[in-house]
């Protein structure tokens, strides 16, 4: 007969499956420290409701943990999140033999609502890209900035990792790489080379004066690679200038990228390509968000609507 492990081993476990998120799964810092956020909340609350051993841990004890959380006020989202760390964890324990069963196996996760991703309207794009004053540095920059994230929908993580040898202006396009290290290719439009290829000669040597060597493609005024916070507050402070009344993040210009390039006829796998996105399903919001859109148009202009 196996075992009973106590719930002071349950603690040496999640340490050797974060190690193992790590190192083997290799994720990234902020995905790993959400597993262990909400799997020493799971561990934590099994404590306090007298279970001495993992063994001991059902079906049951988990709905009540998912049920606790609910009553905290978390979302299904969050709730779906936890449930998807407390599978992982007991399937892991499951394969390194330290329990012999996996208590999860019929636990279903909350149907989510699906939110519609806020996108900006065309015009309000062209009006955000017009914004930065060419006749400064910064402008030039800026512009350059905003017609890249808006024409290739990357990631705001991605537009500051880019270096000066991942864009290539003469042949239209850059490469990127994304979640996991994964690298893929976007075309660049004629507005994004033109804003860049300015940008490249004119603006960026006045930046890099001091930083001679210096290789990231978007730099702030002292020549080091331009951050996320410096990022979201040039895009916020252009937002404010072009007179744009919705909250805007570096996502949402991605999500209008997607947006109008389907409501525009574009097909969708290409879409998912350009995204990066592993599953075509995470895509298919946007042909939701069209959907919808069409419906306004419909509602609006049909006489008989």
């Amino acid at each position: 007969m196996p075992c009973a492990h106590h719930m002071k081993d349950a603690r040496f476990a999640l340490e050797d499956y974060i190690h193992f998120l790590k190192v083997e799964r290799q994720l990234s810092v902020n995905t790993v420290a959400s597993y262990e956020r909400d799997l020493n909340e799971y561990i934590g609350h099994m404590e306090k409701m007298g279970y001495e051993t993992i063994d001991a841990i059902d079906r049951s004890a988990i709905l009540d943990h998912i049920n606790y959380l609910r009553e905290g006020g978390k979302s299904a989202r969050t709730v779906s999140r936890h449930i998807s760390s407390i599978r992982s964890l007991h399937r892991f324990l499951l394969r390194d033999k330290v329990t012999t069963g996996d208590p999860t196996v019929h636990i279903d996760l909350p149907k989510l609502e699906q939110k519609l991703p806020r996108v900006l309207t065309m015009p309000e794009v062209d009006r955000l890209i017009d914004t930065p004053n060419h006749a400064k540095p910064q402008g030039v920059r800026d512009r350059a900035l905003l017609e890249i994230l808006y024409g290739t929908g990357m990631r705001v993580s991605e537009l500051i990792g880019l270096n000066m040898d991942d864009i290539h202006l003469s042949m239209g396009f850059v490469r990127v790489f994304g979640k996991g290290g994964k690298e893929r290719i976007i075309p660049l439009g004629g507005e994004a080379i033109k804003s860049c290829l300015r940008y490249i000669e004119e603006a960026r040597p006045v930046f890099i004066a001091k930083q001679k060597g210096a290789v990231a493609l978007f730099v702030n005024m002292r020549g080091t690679r331009l951050t996320r916070q410096g990022c979201w507050k040039l895009l916020k402070s252009h937002a404010l200038k072009a007179g744009i009344q919705k909250e805007l993040t570096p996502h949402i210009l991605r999500h209008s990228f997607a947006t109008h390039l389907i409501e525009n006829g574009a097909d969708l796998r290409a879409v998912q390509e350009m995204l990066g996105h592993v599953d075509i399903s995470t895509t298919q919001i946007y042909t939701h968000v069209s959907r919808s859109r069409l419906k306004e148009v419909y509602v609006k202009f049909h006489p008989r609507a």
